[in-house]
């Protein structure tokens, strides 16, 4: 990343650089706006055009709501490529930022009109504002410490604890908003909250000064491009081959399917021919088998967040529809439980990280593929939970407002909640460090870009599954998900002894206090 070498002072408070608070409010307020909109969004889209007494919404069926919030939360995190790379090689993190919350806070703004249009063309700019921000606001906190600098690891948590506060705060009260004055009042508080995000990173400007300026980098032979690697795949007839196939697939699946899908396909096969270039490139066989090991971790990445975003999508739509709310005779709005997820990361994070530490001081089993897999396989039995909700509703009826024991019971969605935190913690800190173990330096940044990729495919699948409910029902869908994840979590234990072979001692030598309390935080950056 193209940071400066050489930090200027930093004035401190609570001995952090004072710049590490201007970038956590930044972040907490552009977290609030990314976690309110995507909380409204499928129950806005499914809302009747009649409206009820948060106005009129778009009238879609669940399914096109699902179709539609799983785009919408791929390309946010596919975004971050071109995002990481316009900072990269054009305008710097700094000036990416900037012109990041401008347009998260025009996407917020055009979301407050009601025309169809608008709805669109708002998230399409939030898509766009999120993928410059989001990358490059972490690089510069990064960039406010010199190498080696100690402060560096709990400046990351205090940043981390900015994310899940904002969309803590977003989801307990944008709900609220939209109970009084409408869907889109939610909307713009979601604006409203960016603008304070931007005017506090203008006025802060004073305390960012050095850090995430454009350097245009210097002719080096261990830079790596995306063009590079791409302008040699033609080189490589075995590969070109199987890349070519692929795209005659692509092209097969655009004309019997969908369109959109026939780009997602030929997106993936973009994927694919960088990452066998990149394996080709290795040169050694430890290299070749830990990256193997990474490419099978992302599986997991995919997995995980494919169940997991299920919260925003169908589980919201079930929490509406079938969900008794009442609670001492007030009713909790939908978009409140969407909060459950942050506080109980503000509340576990550093207490799972500490069970995992003290696991790895026994000797005991505390690798990143293992805490990976107990994550899915903990995540998977929440939604044991949400079948035990179907159940309750199917045995209690419909939810019928002023009657107790209609509808299924809201501690079905904590527990639910609850142990999609607790395997939240366990594996997404961990991929982003396993990255950072596995990769050649080299080719650290593009596999970043590659975990981006396959966590946005995560939630493209997520919309894909929640989908399905409208043909197989929720408790197929439900059931599904726990028996799939805890199969795959189970399969990855079992051959874990092998992958920890091919990863040659990686993790053997990391000073074991020092990463993993350092990890308590990173979860949600979601």
């Amino acid at each position: 990343m193209a940071t400066s070498a050489l930090k200027p002072h930093q004035k401190e408070l609570f001995g952090q650089p004072i710049g590490l608070y201007i970038l956590f409010l930044t972040e907490m307020w552009e977290r609030f706006s990314y976690y309110g909109m995507r909380a409204l969004l499928v129950l806005y889209m499914t809302t009747q055009t009649i409206g009820d007494d948060r106005g009129a919404g778009l009238g879609w069926t669940n399914q096109e709501a699902l179709a539609l919030y799983g785009w919408y939360t791929m390309l946010v995190y596919v975004m971050s490529i071109p995002g990481g790379m316009i900072a990269d090689k054009l305008i710097g993190q700094k000036k990416a930022v900037l012109i990041g919350a401008i347009v998260l806070c025009l996407g917020h703004g055009v979301l407050v009109l009601t025309d169809i249009w608008a709805f669109y063309t708002g998230l399409g700019l939030v898509i766009l504002g999120v993928g410059l921000l989001k990358p490059n606001i972490s690089t510069m906190v990064g960039g406010l410490y010199k190498q080696g600098d100690i402060r560096r690891d709990k400046g990351f948590s205090i940043f981390y604890i900015g994310i899940n506060l904002g969309s803590l705060l977003a989801t307990l009260t944008v709900g609220l908003v939209v109970a009084e004055w409408g869907w889109h009042a939610g909307f713009g508080l979601a604006g409203v909250v960016m603008v304070l995000g931007l005017i506090n990173y203008l006025a802060g400007q004073k305390y960012l000064k050095g850090v995430g300026d454009f350097i245009p980098s210097k002719n080096d032979e261990n830079e790596v491009s995306y063009g590079k690697l791409y302008s040699k795949l033609f080189s490589s007839p075995k590969q070109l081959i199987f890349a070519g196939i692929l795209l005659v697939a692509s092209f097969i699946g655009w004309y019997y399917m969908d369109w959109s899908y026939g780009l997602l396909f030929v997106f993936l096969t973009a994927i694919a021919a960088l990452l066998m270039m990149i394996y080709k490139e290795l040169d050694t066989q430890v290299y070749k088998d830990r990256f193997l090991v990474l490419l099978l971790s992302f599986i997991m990445v995919i997995i995980f967040w494919g169940a997991f975003e299920q919260a925003g999508g169908l589980m919201n739509l079930y929490t509406e529809t079938n969900t008794n709310r009442m609670l001492f005779g007030w009713e909790v709005p939908t978009v409140m439980f969407q909060s459950l997820n942050a506080g109980f990361i503000i509340i576990f994070a550093t207490i799972i990280a500490g069970i995992w530490a003290k696991r790895k001081l026994k000797g005991k089993e505390a690798s990143s593929l293992f805490k990976m897999a107990i994550g899915i396989i903990i995540m998977g039995f929440g939604f044991l939970f949400m079948v035990f909700a179907v159940k309750d509703f199917e045995s209690s009826g419909p939810v019928i407002e002023g009657i107790s024991g209609s509808g299924s019971a809201m501690y079905w969605l904590v527990l639910a909640y609850l142990f999609h935190t607790i395997g939240e913690l366990c594996i997404s800190p961990v991929a982003l460090s396993f990255i950072t173990k596995l990769a050649p330096v080299k080719y650290a940044s593009l596999m970043m870009g590659v975990y981006f990729a396959a966590t946005g495919l995560g939630n493209k699948v997520a919309g894909i599954v929640g989908e399905s409910a409208s043909e197989f029902g929720e408790l197929t869908i439900f059931s599904g998900i726990v028996i799939f994840t805890v199969i795959i979590g189970i399969l990855f234990i079992a051959i874990l002894k092998p992958l920890k072979r091919l990863t040659h001692g990686a993790e053997e030598s990391e000073r074991v206090l020092k990463n993993e309390e350092a990890e308590g935080f990173e979860l949600a950056d979601n």
